[in-house]
């Protein structure tokens, strides 16, 4: 039973049905001059249009890569190496994705100015905190929309506005969110956004990059002339193709499938918290449709997802980019987490695969595993005299 959608997403048939003959029949270079080239030279072109057009964007303002890392270091690295150490001042919020922290991280060993921007125990974006730090010059302003570890959902077009107020370019990444809600970059004020394929049931190696005209940046890999010159290397034109299908098929089943997936969670949520000592992470309203993500005292996250998995429940401890560190979730210990309270968290995230019966099943299963592990793990205090906590 998979209930780690957050990581990935399996390949849609539909989506794997067009991208078929992109390997066997038209597999041209989309920059050579000949039929074969022509051929996947419109299908890239097509593809382009379609999902821009999901996000009221013109088609030459999307830029494809080969994953939403890429696009996210793109775009920061990018921003930098065009406006020099001397102008550039990049805003990033503490929860963002590892490969936004640790470009801009890279960026402050070259020189540059970075401000680290806190967030509330729910993991909303401190407002009082970011007025203030937008007074100091900044330029870009990166704050991911829909967090990957505890679900919490920006107000991405407020933030967007006070940022323009200041003069500064908004860029958010919104691999987690794209296919989920509806996002128009142009109403929304929206200069850059990153997405990709594989969260939505799209292939895997395919990303891109939304940069309105307005904001200019430095590319990062030189070569030929693709991508409006600001990506060389030859397009993935099935990947591409793959991409497009699974944007149309969400932008149709997104409203359906966002309110059953709400129902299932919530109803994870409630039964996960009839458990003592249990309690959610992030928003609980403000959050994506299919993110659940617990805490339980007095056990290690990890264990409680070996558990599940012994019992055929696929979860995760937290991003799956940082699945091998055994350091606590930065993300966490940004809402204000104590190590040993973020290491007893995991989270489940749900897709169009999952029934009702497997969130019954999956409720159960936990309820099982957190007590069999309390009645055996060293971090359980001998008394059961504990003091009452709030949960949220």
């Amino acid at each position: 039973m998979y209930l780690d959608y957050a990581a990935t997403t399996p390949t849609d048939p539909r989506v794997l049905e067009v991208m078929l003959p992109y390997f066997t029949k038209s597999y041209g270079n989309a920059s050579s001059m000949n039929s074969f080239g022509r051929e996947a030279k419109e299908a890239l072109e097509e593809s382009r249009k379609r999902i821009a057009d999901s996000m009221n964007a013109e088609a030459e303002e999307l830029v494809f890569t080969g994953s939403a890392t890429e696009a996210n270091n793109l775009v920061l690295k990018g921003h930098a190496f065009r406006e020099g150490r001397s102008r550039c001042h990049i805003a990033v919020s503490t929860i963002d994705h590892d490969c936004v922290l640790n470009s801009v991280k890279w960026l402050e060993e070259q020189g540059f100015r970075v401000t680290y921007l806190p967030v509330d125990s729910y993991g909303l974006l401190r407002v009082d905190s970011f007025r203030k730090a937008l007074e100091e010059d900044i330029t870009l302003v990166s704050v991911v929309y829909g967090n990957n570890e505890i679900g919490t959902v920006q107000q991405v077009e407020e933030i967007a506005k006070m940022c323009h107020e200041h003069g500064a370019f908004f860029h958010t990444d919104a691999v987690q969110s794209f296919g989920k809600f509806p996002i128009d970059v142009e109403s929304m004020g929206i200069d850059s956004m990153t997405v990709n394929a594989h969260k939505m049931y799209g292939p895997k190696g395919v990303g891109a990059l939304y940069i309105s005209g307005n904001l200019k940046i430095a590319p990062l890999i030189h070569g030929g002339s693709h991508e409006f010159g600001m990506r060389a290397g030859t397009e993935n034109i099935s990947s591409i193709v793959g991409f497009a299908k699974a944007v149309e098929l969400r932008e149709k089943e997104m409203e359906t499938e966002g309110k059953r997936l709400c129902r299932l969670r919530d109803r994870l949520i409630e039964a996960a918290l009839e458990i003592d000592d249990a309690y959610l992470n992030g928003h609980p309203t403000m959050r994506l449709p299919n993110n659940v993500n617990l805490r339980f005292s007095h056990l290690e996250g990890e264990a409680v997802v070996l558990d599940l998995d012994a019992e055929g429940i696929a979860a995760s401890s937290g991003s799956a980019c940082s699945s091998t560190s055994l350091e606590p979730s930065h993300v966490l210990l940004a809402i204000g987490l104590r190590p040993e309270e973020a290491r007893g968290s995991l989270r489940f995230s749900l897709g169009k695969q999952n029934s009702e019966e497997d969130i019954e099943f999956s409720a159960r299963r936990l309820v099982d595993v957190v007590e069999r592990l309390r009645r055996i793990s060293p971090l359980t205090p001998k008394s059961t005299d504990r003091s009452p906590q709030l949960k949220h």
